[in-house]
């Protein structure tokens, strides 16, 4: 491992400007159902068998799901949120080297403190660890690709990993998806779960995937798509990317496992 590469530290220390303030005081905000893809969508192919045929039944959580996990500073490592590091074995992986951070918000723009945030994703040449990977792009031996952390007080959360690569995939004749990272937000029970995929300012795959493709609203599309942030970039090191999730309201972050709202 390289001694001499920087350790990861908070971004907001190259802040110049306030982070984002609350959108509001409160108040019921409802939800937008129009924002969200069709279920059947036939442009991406695995939807068509997937989309149910009959009316969607509504079930009671269950103690075990409306109930724990508790969550801790005690049961993160040091690196978990280093994935340039918590895996590496003999160097640094190959890649570019980014930061992303932002805030989880709820729907009147206030942080959400001590919530689970993890992330995975392929490496720099687009190929994941995973034994069903079976993209000709090599695995790299210092990269594992998947990390967490948690939310401090105020709801901020920050990483540091290599921007993943484009992959190509099993849809149609030459379907690709964009350079992206999986989200996973946890609240107070399992069944409490988000999932989401945060993509890369300016890719020009972004308008062709067949995934993206199927969300119908442009602002829903462009709350995926995290910006530049040269203000938190690590000089001579690390570009970052800010990338806001927020769980509730006509501001929310589309979820993919929470396709009828939130």
């Amino acid at each position: 491992m390289n001694a001499q590469a920087p350790v990861l530290r908070d971004p907001r220390l190259n802040r110049s400007e306030p982070l984002t303030p609350p959108l509001g005081d409160g108040g019921f905000f409802q939800r937008d159902r129009s924002i969200h893809p069709p279920a059947h969508a036939p442009g991406y192919k695995s939807s068509v068998l997937r989309s149910p045929r009959q009316s969607l039944l509504s079930l009671e959580g269950s103690v075990s799901e409306i109930t724990g996990p508790v969550f801790g500073h005690n049961d993160l490592g040091p690196l978990d949120n280093d994935l340039i590091r918590n895996y590496a074995k003999d160097g640094d992986p190959v890649g570019e080297r980014i930061i992303v951070h932002g805030r989880v918000l709820d729907e009147t723009g206030r942080g959400v403190p001590n919530t689970l945030v993890e992330f995975w994703q392929a490496n720099a040449g687009g190929r994941y660890r995973h034994k069903k990977d079976t993209y000709l792009a090599p695995i790299d031996p210092n990269f594992g690709g998947c990390g967490r952390a948690l939310t401090d007080d105020t709801g901020y959360y920050y990483f540091r990993t290599v921007k993943p690569g484009p992959y190509p995939w099993r849809n149609y004749v030459n379907s690709w998806r964009p350079a992206h990272i999986h989200f996973s937000v946890f609240g107070s029970g399992f069944a409490q779960r988000l999932i989401t995929q945060m993509y890369f300012e300016g890719d020009p795959l972004i308008p062709v995937c067949p995934i993206l493709t199927t969300i119908p609203d442009k602002d829903a599309l462009d709350r995926l798509v995290a910006p530049l942030d040269l203000n938190a970039s690590t000089p001579f090191d690390s570009l970052a990317y800010r990338f806001d999730i927020v769980l509730r309201g006509q501001r929310s972050t589309y979820f993919e496992n929470r396709t009828a709202g939130n």
